[in-house]
């Protein structure tokens, strides 16, 4: 068991151990298009049909993927902590695979996995591959077009899930905030890992390049996840200092 409060935050780096490419990096690129340039609301009112064939292609292959030992080590200590929340900027569903409870895991940018209508609040949760027939997903309710339920560039986080990790911060310091996998570009990461850390926490950070985040580490780890994370894991349920 680890005794104390837990947040996790995790990036692309993690699910790119398992295959998944990142939006930045050299593999990330569809059929020669940059991806932060398919994410978006006006790529999407542009070309409906590009955008749903590009976010089919990454479902398909989300679902080919396997958690790596990053997911399960995370997964692990999850369920070993006496509190604990990991928020993620991935919208895949490996955390969950890896046997880390849905109650656990907020998904910041969204889950691929959901459809939702551009004009509506319907949504569904697609179990299967979809528009194999070439049209476009319409909402049953409204008739507008449905698009992924993901956070596209430009847009706003969603209210409600800002609101589960606040309401976890309140719940007092966490003892231990991990960092995992993220560039830490956006300003929430930073925001949220040292006020969770509060005073005397350990804010510890896992990813093979500096970043804007290490300066304020009391541990950096110059490693992918996937090695360094179930060492550190196993050490933290040994009561061993990682």
């Amino acid at each position: 068991m680890f005794n104390g409060r837990v947040l996790i935050i995790t990036g692309a780096g993690v699910s790119a151990e398992s295959g998944i490419p990142t939006f930045r990096g050299k593999d990330g690129y569809w059929r020669n298009l940059d991806p932060t340039k398919l994410a978006t609301p006006k790529a999407f009112a542009r070309d409906p049909n590009l955008v749903w064939d590009w976010y089919c292609e990454r479902r398909q292959r989300i679902r080919k993927a396997q958690p790596n030992p990053a997911h399960r080590a995370i997964a692990n200590l999850g369920l070993q902590a006496d509190e604990f929340l990991l928020v993620t900027q991935n919208v895949d569903d490996l955390h969950l695979r890896a046997g880390l409870p849905a109650e656990k895991i907020v998904q910041i940018h969204g889950d691929i996995f959901m459809t939702r209508c551009s004009r509506c609040e319907f949504r569904r949760y697609e179990h299967e591959q979809e528009h194999d027939d070439g049209s476009l997903p319409k909402c049953q309710e409204c008739g507008e077009y449905m698009r992924p339920g993901v956070v596209w560039f430009g847009e706003q986080l969603d209210a409600a899930k800002i609101e589960i990790v606040e309401n976890f911060m309140r719940g007092g310091d966490c003892d231990l905030v991990i960092v995992a996998g993220t560039s830490a570009l956006f300003g929430y990461v930073i925001d949220w890992a040292l006020r969770a850390r509060g005073q005397a926490g350990q804010l510890i950070e896992v990813n093979p390049e500096e970043t804007s985040l290490s300066q304020f580490a009391t541990k950096s780890f110059l490693e992918p996840a996937g090695i360094a994370l179930p060492r550190l894991v196993n050490g933290l349920l040994s009561n061993v200092s990682p």
